[in-house]
């Protein structure tokens, strides 16, 4: 698919344009989330699961298989495609700013080692104890936020989530969502090894738009 990493191992192929757009509608896909839970403390669980599951395929051997299909990264496929094929103007730009903030930590990130191989650790014990809390399980999502928190906040910049604050002062928000920053860093990391790259973005709008079109009919 893509290069490999140090946390996500991945079999090496030639990357894709679908591979390029579908990791980066991971990437917008948490960010669309994490929006909505710091705005009004609710968003689709089975879209929440989604994007939680793609932090625990570690060996994935293609980048639908990291989404467990092209329909794990639906919700994050639509927003992409309304983003790109909006006027500048229409554009959310909150979903934008979480998107860049996390393209720009990812390569914070991806050349911190040490931090790499704690992170990957943690996920792998995480894992060991999904056979008796779910993945959707307070338990597990606190262990995930938590993760979060020791390791990438430690980073700069940092990614600043805003809201409402009754939301985002809540534990059980503050932990979706930094392990929904875990999951858009993940994807990132996907897109990356993908060639993705902020020129792409800059340059190749129509073509992700495009793409985005081609994996909509497919939802």
């Amino acid at each position: 698919m893509c290069q490999t990493s140090l946390l996500w191992q991945n079999t090496p192929m030639k990357y894709t344009k679908r591979d390029l757009t579908l990791a980066l509608a991971g990437v917008f896909q948490a960010a669309s989330l994490v929006k909505q839970i710091a705005n009004t403390g609710m968003a689709n669980s089975a879209v929440i699961e989604s994007s939680m599951e793609t932090l625990f395929k570690f060996d994935a051997e293609t980048v639908e298989d990291v989404y467990g299909g092209v329909a794990g990264a639906g919700a994050g496929i639509r927003e992409l495609n309304k983003q790109f094929s909006s006027a500048r103007g229409e554009r959310d730009m909150e979903i934008t700013r979480y998107v860049i903030s996390l393209l720009t930590l990812e390569k914070k990130l991806s050349a911190n080692r040490e931090m790499l191989d704690q992170i990957a650790k943690s996920l792998d014990n995480i894992k060991s104890g999904l056979d008796y809390f779910s993945l959707m399980h307070e338990n597990t999502i606190l262990k995930i936020g938590q993760l979060y928190k020791d390791t990438v906040s430690n980073l700069n910049p940092r990614i600043i989530v805003s809201g409402e604050q009754t939301h985002l002062s809540n534990e059980k928000n503050a932990s979706r969502i930094r392990a929904l920053l875990l999951a858009g860093l993940r994807s990132a990391i996907l897109w990356r090894q993908c060639g993705g790259s902020r020129w792409t973005i800059l340059f190749n709008r129509k073509k992700y738009e495009n793409e985005s079109t081609l994996l909509l009919r497919e939802l």
